[in-house]
């Protein structure tokens, strides 16, 4: 190939390169407000004691990645995951950065937490930070294909 055609060849794969990534807009103001409020119903759904109505938020192969757990896979396994938990007073998820474009978003936040383990003196306080990955369903909701956190606090020794 020449020099000027090598050159054409480029620019027109730049051009392309270019048209294709305008064509997928960032999120808007309501998938934004989607995901702010389906971590809203997440937290209810676990102060709730529901691990059922709290996979839901997660799509059929999700991966969840707790903290000094293995790496776990799918709807079903995470649910089982949540409902091992003791029992969770108190919930807060507050997403920091909110990004996108088309069907992929990442959120990423803080998570307050008071767990009461059943013979523990006393509740249990947590605060750490999270990622997840969503991807929009066709009904307009945005479910958590991964999600990671873990504690801000020292492991207790």
């Amino acid at each position: 190939m020449n020099g000027s055609r090598f050159y054409g060849a480029l620019v027109a794969l730049t051009l392309a390169a270019t048209t294709a990534g305008a064509q997928t807009a960032k999120l808007g103001d309501k998938d934004v407000a989607a995901i702010k409020s389906s971590s809203d119903a997440f937290s209810k759904g676990l102060v709730a004691g529901d691990p059922a109505a709290v996979s839901l938020f997660y799509t059929e192969g999700a991966s969840f990645l707790p903290p000094n757990d293995k790496a776990i896979a799918g709807r079903a396994a995470i649910s089982t995951w949540i409902k091992a938990l003791p029992p969770v007073k108190d919930f807060k998820l507050t997403p920091v950065e909110i990004e996108g474009r088309g069907d992929l978003a990442y959120v990423k936040g803080t998570f307050a937490m008071t767990l009461v383990p059943p013979g523990a003196p006393g509740p249990v306080n947590d605060v750490g930070k999270y990622l997840e990955i969503r991807r929009k369903q066709a009904d307009g909701s945005w479910l958590i294909a991964v999600d990671i956190f873990n504690s801000d606090l020292p492991p207790p020794r």
